[in-house]
């Protein structure tokens, strides 16, 4: 029952925001640029028509059956990929004619009043015409680079107290690959393929794996079975596994050999060359799922203080709690580097990493990974999905590099 009060204040929310969008662009598109009479009524029409899209779009992927899902999914989902990017360039445009307006009162140089009504008809109707050509093209190149395959992103990480028998040890971290509507099995046995090529020592799954039910996904998920690790593959929740059946996948993936860390820890290694690896319930698991709060003090407890600790966090905002328990290096997910640029600005406000490495009040490392996948929009602009590769040590300087690309010194 909370699964489904959840998923309905989602939805209503999402009514709201794409209801507002949606006049937005019927103000820009269709009444300033004085359309016909005999086009207004069709382009209406086909704005209401995608506005409703979306929230349909996102009920039904949960209620029907593959392929109707499919066929359904992803004309919504690109348009809402679509919507953000028109949105994007119809308030840049609007932006500037603001500023330009505000200039000429400030400094005397233009009489808005006195501006020839027919240019101001043609300058409404070149922005339309130029934010539809532009979000267009942007989607094309977004929807490429979401179905290309993960880039490889080599993260290096110092430690304090690493083993020195460890060093070179490698962890491949996967996460928000949000098998779903749009992303299906070839998708996972490309990543699987591709992360078993980095001879891991150890994999781990940081949340947001899927978007859909057990029944449905299982088959596109088969391919993990198939991942390889000396040292095993670990798993912690994500936001969306609540809204999927979050029992229901736990023990799908326990069956699979990939196991999950319930606020826990495991020492990974022998006698002299170990370290423990801890993991947490997603932060608002909680609030569908009372028994999943998230606890880093308990998944950390009992910890001898020599060892190190690597903790698998699917957000961010744990790293405060992870830095007052001494945790050597955090691993999320959960922004996917913004995805579409340039959201990632709203992410800041929700999250104080967005992607990549960083050293938080000189005590814990945060790597946050850009997203294996994708969520909604089958669209990643300029934030390409990665597989991590990280490789920690006893001591060097730390780095990260995407494969064919220059390191970046951290």
């Amino acid at each position: 029952m909370s699964r489904i009060i959840t998923f309905s204040i989602f939805l209503s929310m999402m009514v709201g925001v794409v209801a507002g969008l949606h006049y937005y662009f019927y103000a820009r598109l269709i009444r300033d640029t004085a359309m016909p009479r005999e086009w207004r009524t069709g382009l209406l029409a086909l704005i209401v028509l995608l506005a409703v899209s979306l929230p349909a779009a996102m009920a039904l992927t949960r209620t029907l059956p593959s392929p109707w899902r499919d066929f359904v999914s992803w004309p919504a989902f690109l348009w809402m990929g679509g919507m953000f990017l028109l949105f994007v360039l119809l308030v840049m445009a609007d932006g500037t004619r603001a500023v330009s307006y505000l200039a000429g009162k400030a400094f005397s140089t233009l009489d808005i009043n006195a501006v020839d009504p027919a240019r101001r008809l043609f300058l409404a109707r070149v922005v339309a015409g130029g934010a539809l050509l532009g979000s267009f093209g942007l989607s094309g190149v977004a929807v490429a680079g979401a179905l290309s395959s993960p880039r490889i992103r080599r993260v290096r990480v110092p430690l304090r107290r690493w083993p020195k028998a460890l060093d070179g040890f490698v962890i491949v971290q996967l996460t928000d690959i949000h098998v779903g509507p749009t992303l299906g099995r070839d998708y996972i046995q490309d990543v699987v393929t591709r992360t078993n090529a980095q001879n891991p020592d150890l994999i781990v799954i940081t949340g947001d794996l899927v978007d859909g039910s057990v029944e449905d996904l299982s088959p596109a998920l088969a391919p993990l079975k198939e991942l390889h690790a000396k040292h095993g593959v670990y798993f912690v929740t994500g936001n969306h596994e609540y809204y999927s059946g979050v029992d229901e996948w736990l023990r799908y993936l326990d069956q699979i050999g990939i196991r999950t860390l319930h606020n826990e820890h495991v020492i990974i290694g022998d006698e002299g060359a170990r370290f423990a690896l801890a993991g947490v319930y997603d932060s608002t698991a909680h609030q569908v799922h009372p028994r999943h709060r998230v606890d880093v003090a308990a998944a950390v407890a009992g910890i001898a203080p020599e060892l190190e600790v690597v903790l698998l966090a699917h957000q961010p905002k744990e790293i405060d709690a992870a830095a007052r328990q001494g945790v050597g290096l955090m691993l999320s997910g959960h922004t996917h580097g913004g995805q579409i640029w340039p959201f990632g600005l709203l992410v800041r406000l929700a999250q104080p990493y967005l992607e990549g490495l960083a050293l938080h009040a000189g005590i814990t490392y945060i790597y946050v990974s850009r997203g294996t996948g994708y969520w909604g929009p089958p669209m990643r602009l300029g934030v390409p999905s990665e597989i991590t590769r990280v490789e920690l040590s006893s001591q060097g300087e730390p780095s990260v590099s995407d494969e064919g690309y220059v390191t970046k010194r951290v």
